[in-house]
């Protein structure tokens, strides 16, 4: 069975929601804060992250993004406001899917079952793999510090979405990757009208890498099929 986790400071909504998941066939734990929840995920293997995002000392999207630092484990982020910007700045920071308050239980149920299918779907070769650390072309991708530094030892800032598909990039260098896989090995969600954004965010990655890769660049366009990272990774 699944096994997920609850975060969310009102007692009243961790335990409806316990119920609620339980009773869908989930093994459900919860947690308070930022605290409970790092123990929680310390301690045994979790599959998905319903994660408020109003939470006390350390907010939702502070944790959602040291979580997708660490792990590719999905995160639906909950929220009492339902102003666009803390949906975009939630799925910015690596959420995979976002539910506003109130909410009927069965659309997270629905959310939670859709998440899951989507992760589980990818195929085996394009896992994510485990690294904490990457060298091409003089640059160093450092994983564990969120940090990309230039040949010439200069750190170059990344946005959350920059961030995973560097990393799906480098994890699968010198295999061409579709839109749809790099929209779901980047952020766990279907392809869709995601396209676009995905070609916005390649786009942004190559100015941000500059001239790295000669003429061609590191990120090559691969008619009809997709990009491709065309250079020597060394993972670690």
């Amino acid at each position: 069975m699944h096994r997920l986790l609850v975060v969310d400071d009102d007692s009243d909504i961790r335990d409806l929601l316990a119920e609620q998941l339980g009773r869908a066939g989930y093994v459900v734990g919860t947690a308070r804060d930022g605290a409970q929840m790092r123990h929680a995920l310390a301690r045994e293997h979790i599959d998905l992250v319903v994660l408020d995002l109003n939470l006390p000392h350390e907010d939702g999207l502070a944790l959602c993004r040291e979580l997708r630092a660490r792990s590719s484990t999905p995160v639906i982020m909950l929220t009492a406001r339902a102003e666009p910007i803390d949906r975009v700045l939630g799925l910015e920071m690596g959420a995979d899917d976002y539910l506003a308050k109130p909410f009927e239980p069965r659309e997270l149920l629905a959310r939670i079952r859709n998440v899951l299918r989507r992760t589980e779907a990818l195929p085996a070769n394009l896992e994510p793999l485990a690294m904490r650390r990457a060298t091409f072309a003089g640059w160093v991708f450092d994983l564990e510090q969120r940090r990309l530094v230039d040949p010439a030892g200069r750190v170059v800032m990344l946005s959350g979405a920059e961030f995973r598909l560097l990393r799906v990039f480098v994890g699968h260098a010198n295999k061409v990757l579709p839109r749809e896989q790099l929209v779901a090995l980047s952020s766990g969600r279907s392809h869709g009208t995601q396209d676009r954004a995905i070609d916005l965010q390649v786009s942004r990655l190559r100015q941000k890498l500059g001239d790295a890769g000669g003429a061609d660049g590191l990120i090559r366009t691969v008619r009809n099929e997709g990009y491709v990272f065309a250079g020597v990774v060394t993972l670690g």
